[in-house]
């Protein structure tokens, strides 16, 4: 296979032309081969700009290559169960942004796909990769606050994704909240096992006429005994509010928002400073450099995957959970979604 690990890229919107990005001049471990995309013109653009000529609107093309190790999937999430299955089929290693799929069986048999084939599988939970984040967990996994009995995470957006793409995401719980899901168990190391949510459409009616909210919060209860909450807004109109703190028997750690810069303007009238970053794609961009660089290595070294489809699993569990809740108005344990939580 070589010193650099052989990509493709499958989807050119607007996250696969960030990873396709980074692939081509931020990822040392690996090399852009070639990238695919329904729209031709998209693929066509994305190439010229990581100074590659190979593009295909056949995602098939290039699993058919023989010069590509593994894939990397961008594409709308109902896809990613059938890419998944295609090419650990093709004995491509892969990397799937999330969710794998919103129905339990179909992300089954996306794992099994991959286990069978002998691919690494790593999904794109890059919160995972944030220093901020890995620096909580570290705190309570060596109890340097003691045991945990509080967790707290804020996620708020700048504004909410167009209704079209609402439509078809699985709505804020599978959609959005699903990284704080995803989250709670890598900060805690605990399983959840009951959720309770209250949600509403405060922002945009047109978000609650195709079934979905864009205000919510979510209580968890961990199997350690501790109890996290999750607030979203679809709209915060400061820019992208990112928080996280968990409590604990001898003290607390506690994230605060990342800023594009650290000054601070002090005057007779006001103390004040410039806004958090604007959006995601800024302020985890090292993030998601980290996991391309983490996926790559796994195939290399032969390690297993960072973010594995069974990692990528549980936070659907808990956000179909937070649905069921939000949709029947009580708490709703795990074991209620999936016998195997």
């Amino acid at each position: 296979m070589g010193e650099r690990l052989r990509v493709g890229l499958i989807g050119t919107g607007r996250i696969g032309r960030m990873h396709a990005d980074h692939l081509a001049y931020r990822v040392p471990e690996a090399c852009l081969v070639a990238v695919a995309d329904l729209n031709r013109e998209a693929a066509e653009a994305c190439a010229r700009a990581c100074g590659i000529t190979d593009v295909a609107e056949d995602y098939c093309d290039i699993l058919a290559r023989s010069d590509v190790d593994a894939v990397v999937i961008c594409t709308s999430s109902p896809t990613h169960t059938r890419l998944i299955i295609d090419s650990a089929a093709a004995g491509k290693h892969i990397f799937c942004e999330k969710p794998i799929d919103i129905v339990l069986q179909q992300i089954d048999r996306a794992i099994d796909a991959a286990e069978s084939a002998g691919v690494v599988l790593q999904i794109g939970f890059q919160r995972r990769f944030d220093p901020s984040f890995r620096r909580i967990r570290e705190a309570v996994l060596s109890r340097e606050i003691g045991e945990p009995h509080l967790l707290h995470l804020v996620s708020r957006d700048p504004a909410p994704p167009p209704v079209a793409f609402l439509k078809s995401s699985g709505g804020l719980f599978l959609d959005m909240m699903i990284h704080d899901f995803d989250m709670v168990g890598f900060l805690l190391d605990s399983t959840v096992e009951t959720v309770y949510s209250e949600a509403a459409v405060r922002i945009d009616p047109a978000i609650g006429e195709v079934g979905d909210v864009d205000t919510a919060v979510v209580v968890l209860r961990f199997g350690c005994g501790a109890i996290g909450t999750i607030d979203n807004s679809r709209k915060a109109t400061y820019g992208y509010d990112q928080r996280a703190e968990v409590f604990g028997s001898k003290g607390s750690i506690r994230m605060q928002n990342a800023y594009p810069n650290t000054t601070t303007v002090s005057t007779a009238v006001h103390v004040r400073r410039n806004r958090p970053y604007h959006f995601f794609l800024e302020r985890y961009r090292e993030a998601f450099i980290q996991e391309l660089r983490a996926f790559a290595r796994a195939v290399l070294d032969g390690l297993p995957s960072p973010v594995s489809g069974a990692d990528a699993r549980k936070p659907v569990v808990i956000g179909l959970a937070a649905q069921r809740s939000h949709e029947e108005g009580r708490p709703v344990s795990l074991a209620e979604i999936d016998g195997s939580a």
